[in-house]
């Protein structure tokens, strides 16, 4: 009896269950989540690689990196309806699935998270929906309820995907782009199971103040006396607040009460609840359950003025997002949306355009509960939708995505693709009514123009309208992004009327090609604009955003035993005595050591101040022995937002000269001296250094040093661009050399307070001499003077050595990064070494690069095949050359001269895809020189 009793109570709790179950809404995945997870569909791709035939696929998944059909980037089309040679294959799926028996009596909805570009649906044989759904990243749904079998009974899904749309028009919005274009059904696939009676959609508005509101759509009209009821429940699942309202006209509800004093969500405090809406009949019946994750904020677009949220002025960091992973293409997973927010908020930012097109889901989400604020796109690139599809693609993607607290802006397609008769098509869906931006153009009082220069983004802002450029300072290679943004960003945020804007663009995007024996290509300068590369490579715009888009401005002082940190709080709403401060104090290596000594770390107190706000903090009692101290500093969720680095002592001090004994002799054409170990060999004809043998070993520093000095090939003597030069245009990249017409005087030795010395004279030119002082401890201290008067935009002076023997460099100094002219920040004062490598931009991405210029160095040493060479700084002499940055195989960016290993007092400046290098502000100049310079180094064979 006593199990009788037992199996009555098992069976009544399922039972229950069951119908508690049986009221909420349920899914189930035909294909896998995302590209981690793929499932196994039929497929038959009818052109290009490994077509014609009946095979198998992961779904969902661009096919083309599945290894189908043909690889294609928009650009090479561009303008064409029609072109010939387009990729136009077309791809047949098959699946077959079987859904639970207890779901028969439901309402049945098939979803498609984004199949590009045509999709023509069938289930069990018959057409689903109207049969065709145009436009590549938009959800959408068919209700297949009367098409659909149960339990045992098997079904089968066919879908006819086209590459290419039957409408020309959406070709042109979203495939004559510059972007790759590729083919499949690139998201997920799943049904969802609904009862007959239920909340088809919601429409949520929630503001500061707690209001809340929501208009509940229902799938069909219900009986007078039903209900909705409505609860409010926080981040810990407490029910907060509650709410019964009537269902008016059957089929639709407004919700409206207020919560009192919701945590509000913004980038900074990223608070999000969950609206649990409950149908019930005029009985009291539960019908069906949704939820609906939200946030409470409010989002104000004052004219002439800014963007208020919550009250507050919000300033945008923001960045140009492509959906895309070489190995999957635009196909991505959770954990890989997840990830790029999580990367575009390392570098401080705090807003995404989503260009050009809408993200997934989950990305969404993501920025929802890690705080990003969001631009979601229209799709439309340089021509737009017609109004009857895209008031269909603007349906699908608002009502898909009105929800998220994390959209701030939409956009009605970028750089022209606008069709102006939708913008009222975004606020009938949209119940937040968010302000519809026209990237590029001027309307709906944004101005949003793109890649302006530094001058003419001072005269846009001068314009009423509020600016905020939605791309600029384009990343091409190691050009923009960071190389720039300094001098942008100070004059952004003196103009009242700057609401920030958005760097092109996050990634490289480099696809793997699968019919190229997988190379990652970026189709030359086409897709390599990324902050960082295809697998999310750093390169050294990362860290120069981080630091000048650092919601903790740093500026320290050196006060004897004492650093005095002035903290300047960006934050729009964090106080940084919510923020975590720690310090390290660190006695660098010496010349051509490698250890660093930590010699006291510890906590700062965080001090009381408000956005907008600073404070001072001091470190007290610095140990005498410190090089340098580090600052950290940790927001209030636990992650780092930038480390900076105080020099405070030279960690290769000035010693005073100690002369060694020394010995010469001569050939025809050289002159050698020879100090202990190591003999110096000079030549005749010109004075300079030939090589250097220690121990029997021939070390190749050659040619120097050598007065260098360039500039750029289209500027005339007087700075500016040459219009007397008919082809000054095509040289825009190139540099030309200033050419020392100097004569090799002789040399001779002198006798100076030091000791003996090394006299290389030259007349009528710009180098005047070169002493050496050969040192007791292996090192000798040269010295130059030489005198320039002229407009340049490299100068120093420079030695050849064979970069095929170079292995690996080590210095302290700014790293480990290299830097230009224009991008100085970043980069920190410490110990840091890498092996060589010479990366071509676009092609490989081996980071941080050999070559390059590096500042604030105290010393370097190259290990190379031969031995080392050590260079330690005595005067003039920080800024040292390690041959030179290599610009992609096209040359878009700079040719700049040869200059082996260089001691330079001015580097270059690096323009971006747009703008040549002055026009991007003030550091990016060309320098006057006009007085002489002594540069003083020691160097050291081994």
């Amino acid at each position: 009896m006593r199990r009788i009793f037992l199996f009555t109570g098992l069976m009544i709790s399922m039972l229950s269950a069951s119908a508690q179950t049986s009221v909420e809404t349920r899914r189930q995945y035909l294909s896998g989540h995302g590209c981690d997870d793929m499932v196994k569909w039929n497929f038959k791709c009818t052109d290009g690689q490994n077509s014609g035939k009946w095979t198998t696929i992961g779904v969902p998944s661009c096919w083309e990196l599945q290894g189908f059909g043909t690889y294609q980037y928009g650009m090479r089309f561009y303008g064409i309806p029609k072109p010939e040679g387009i990729a136009n294959e077309k791809g047949y799926y098959k699946y077959d699935f079987y859904l639970p028996a207890e779901w028969q009596g439901n309402q049945i909805q098939l979803v498609f998270e984004a199949v590009m570009t045509d999709a023509k649906v069938k289930i069990n044989g018959r057409k689903a929906g109207n049969g065709l759904h145009q436009g590549g990243f938009y959800r959408f749904v068919y209700d297949v309820t009367d098409r659909i079998f149960f339990g045992k009974h098997k079904n089968t899904i066919e879908v006819e995907v086209s590459k290419e749309s039957e409408n020309s028009q959406v070709n042109m919005a979203e495939r004559r782009a510059d972007y790759w274009n590729f083919g499949g059904i690139i998201r997920p696939v799943f049904v969802v199971a609904k009862p007959v009676y239920n909340i088809d959609r919601v429409a949520i508005d929630a503001k500061m103040d707690g209001r809340f509101t929501a208009d509940c759509f229902l799938s069909r009209g219900l009986q007078a006396g039903g209900k909705i009821k409505t609860e409010i429940v926080d981040s810990k699942g407490k029910v907060v607040a509650s709410n019964i309202s009537e269902v008016r006209g059957n089929d639709q509800t407004l919700v409206d009460f207020k919560v009192n004093r919701p945590s509000l969500w913004t980038a900074e405090t990223p608070n999000l609840y969950t609206a649990v809406f409950t149908l019930q009949d005029n009985t009291g019946k539960i019908l069906h359950r949704e939820r609906q994750k939200f946030g409470f904020r409010t989002i104000e677009y004052r004219q002439h003025d800014g963007v208020y949220i919550n009250g507050k002025k919000v300033i945008f960091k923001g960045v140009n997002r492509h959906s895309f992973r070489p190995e999957s293409g635009r196909t991505l997973s959770k954990a890989k949306n997840i990830e790029d927010v999580k990367l575009i908020k390392s570098m401080n930012m705090n807003a995404v355009r989503l260009s050009h097109y809408p993200a997934d889901p989950e990305f969404l989400e993501a920025c929802d509960s890690l705080g990003l604020y969001v631009e979601s796109e229209l799709s439309g690139w340089h021509w737009a939708h017609t109004t009857i599809i895209g008031q269909q693609l603007v349906k699908e993607m608002v009502t898909r995505d009105q929800n998220h607290p994390s959209i701030i802006f939409w956009s009605n397609g970028n750089e022209g693709g606008f069709n102006y008769e939708l913008d009222s098509e975004f606020g009938r869906w949209d119940k937040q009514n968010r302000v519809v931006l026209y990237p590029w153009a001027n309307r709906n009082g944004f101005e949003t123009k793109h890649y302006r220069s530094w001058g003419e983004t001072l005269e846009y802002m001068r314009q009423p309208e509020i600016f905020m450029p939605t791309e600029f300072l384009h990343g091409l290679y190691d050009g923009g992004h960071g190389a720039g943004l300094k001098d942008y960003w100070q004059i952004m945020m003196h103009n009242p009327r700057c609401a920030g804007g958005f760097l092109w663009d996050l990634a490289d995007e480099g696809v793997v090609r699968t019919d190229l024996n997988n190379i990652v290509d970026c189709v030359g300068n086409f897709g390599a604009d990324g902050i960082v590369g295809p697998h999310f490579e750093k390169e050294g715009s990362y860290y120069t955003i981080k630091e000048v888009w650092s919601p903790v401005q740093v500026s320290a002082s050196v006060q004897g035993k004492d650093i005095a940190y002035t903290l300047r709080n960006t934050y729009n709403f964090v106080n940084l005595k919510d923020c975590k401060f720690t310090y390290r104090c660190l006695e660098l290596p010496s010349w051509g050591n490698s250890q660093v000594k930590v010699l006291k770390k510890g906590n700062l107190e965080a001090p009381h101040v408000e956005p907008g706000d600073s404070s001072v903090v001091v470190l007290k009692n610095i140990p005498a022995s410190t090089s340098a101290v580090e600052l950290t500093a940790v927001d209030h969720h636990g992650d780092t937002i930038m480390t900076w680095s105080t020099k405070v002592l030279p960690s290769a001090a000035v010693t005073s000269v100690v002369a060694s004994e020394v010995s010469t002799s001569e050939t025809v054409d050289e002159l050698l001296v020879k100090a202990g170990e190591r003999t110096y060999y000079y030549s005749k004809k010109n004075g300079r250094l030939e090589k250097v043998m220690v121990g029997g070993r021939t070390i190749s520093l050659s040619n120097g040093p050598r007065f260098v000095a360039a500039k750029r090939s289209d500027r005339s003597f007087d700075q500016f661009y040459n219009h007397d030069d008919q082809d000054a245009e095509k040289k825009k990249t190139q540099y030309t050399e200033y050419a020392d017409q100097g004569a090799f005087h002789g040399m001779t030795w002198l006798d100076t307070a030091a000791g003996k010395t090394l006299r290389v004279s030259y007349d009528y030119g710009t180098l005047h001499y070169v002493d050496y002082i050969f040192q007791k401890d292996g090192s000798v201290r040269m010295q130059a003077e030489y005198d320039f008067n002229g407009v340049v935009d490299l100068m120093g002076i420079a030695f050849d050595y064979p970069e095929s023997k170079v292995k690996s460099k080590a210095w302290v100094g700014q790293g480990p990064y290299r830097v230009w002219q224009n991008r100085l920040d970043g980069p920190q004062y410490g110990y840091w070494q890498n092996a060589y490598n010479d990366p071509i931009p676009g092609e490989s991405w081996e980071y941080p690069e050999f070559k390059g210029y590096f500042a604030q160095v105290d010393w370097m040493q190259l290990t190379t095949e031969e031995g080392k060479i050590g260079i330690k700084a005595i005067q003039n002499a920080s800024n040292i050359g390690v041959y030179q940055p290599r610009d992609g195989r096209d040359h878009i960016l700079y040719e700049l001269p040869a200059t082996g290993i260089s001691i330079l007092q001015v580097i270059p400046a690096v323009r971006n895809k747009v703008n040549t290098t002055d026009l991007n502000g003030p550091s990016a100049q060309p320098y006057w020189s006009t007085s002489s310079k002594t540069v003083v180094v020691d160097l050291k064979f081994d």
